[in-house]
């Protein structure tokens, strides 16, 4: 029996209802093209066969990866770090249809420390049509936050303002061998047919809502003007201009607003001081 690595971040569920679950809020339709991250020792992956889908697995266990291959000869097992790895090329292989790479859907058990970086590339365009990951609760309930709440912050902007999300169920840890240490949940992902921010806005989007969550107890005022480094009248032109009470902390903006205020800021930028670092860039 393949014992579970630390390094690799392995804590392997097997109870088939809740993989069942997860299949079922994936929802591939036979024959849909779908990439797994993590397979581990294929307990999702049975699921996901089960329901015809065309499935692509990305493994870095090379201990694993034999196994899998033997287990699934009808799946793609990719040796290799699903962070290093692109993701479009994986999904290109065995298709002469590049519009193909805009339909496949995106699943996986990720593991707890490199969940960040993964929803990143997960949402880097073209996006998957949907995706079903299953994380620590702490970040499912960060993903899916209300403005206003202690979990919202950045990242729930960030993933808002291009994603519908919903956290769909708790998967408690003794439903994993070895158990973690922290209960998990599962959130599904969808792209917004018209996301709030444009594909090549994101990253700067990103950099300007990260930069003003650093000041989120301080008054929205305040904290732009410690953020772009402009006097008080510049910061306070951009407020009016968005009717927005300059009293206002940022962790109670919606993301349209924090979109709004990104853009403000944008469009004053081409005609004052550029702030510091030029941490929002002219279009």
């Amino acid at each position: 029996m393949h014992r579970a690595r630390r390094r690799f971040g392995q804590h392997f569920l097997s109870d088939p209802r809740i993989l069942s679950r997860i299949a079922d809020a994936l929802h591939p339709e036979p024959g849909q093209r779908v990439l797994e991250i993590g397979p581990g020792q294929g307990a999702l992956t049975v699921q996901l066969v089960k329901r015809g889908a065309q499935l692509t697995a990305i493994e870095v266990d090379r201990d694993l990866v034999p196994v899998l291959r033997e287990r699934f000869p009808s799946v793609n097992i990719v040796e290799g770090d699903a962070l290093e790895l692109d993701w479009h090329e994986v999904m290109r292989v065995g298709t002469s249809r590049p519009r193909d790479l805009e339909t496949f859907l995106l699943t996986g058990n990720i593991p707890y420390n490199i969940t960040s970086p993964l929803l990143e590339k997960a949402l880097t365009p073209p996006r998957p049509a949907r995706i079903v990951f299953l994380v620590q609760k702490e970040v499912a309930d960060r993903i899916t936050a209300k403005a206003g709440s202690d979990d919202y912050g950045a990242l729930t902007v960030g993933i808002q303002s291009v994603t519908r999300a919903e956290k769909l169920f708790r998967v408690p840890a003794g439903a994993f061998k070895p158990p973690p240490r922290v209960d998990s949940a599962v959130v599904r992902l969808t792209p917004l047919d018209q996301p709030l921010v444009r594909d090549d806005e994101t990253a700067r989007f990103r950099r300007f809502v990260t930069g003003v969550f650093g000041f989120r107890r301080k008054q929205l005022g305040r904290a732009l003007r410690e953020l772009t480094d402009w006097s008080p009248e510049q910061v306070s032109a951009v407020i009016a201009n968005l009717k927005m009470d300059p009293t206002t902390r940022a962790e109670v903006l919606e993301p349209a607003q924090f979109v709004a205020l990104f853009r403000e800021i944008g469009r004053a930028q081409r005609e004052l001081v550029p702030p510091r670092d030029e941490l929002v860039d002219g279009d």
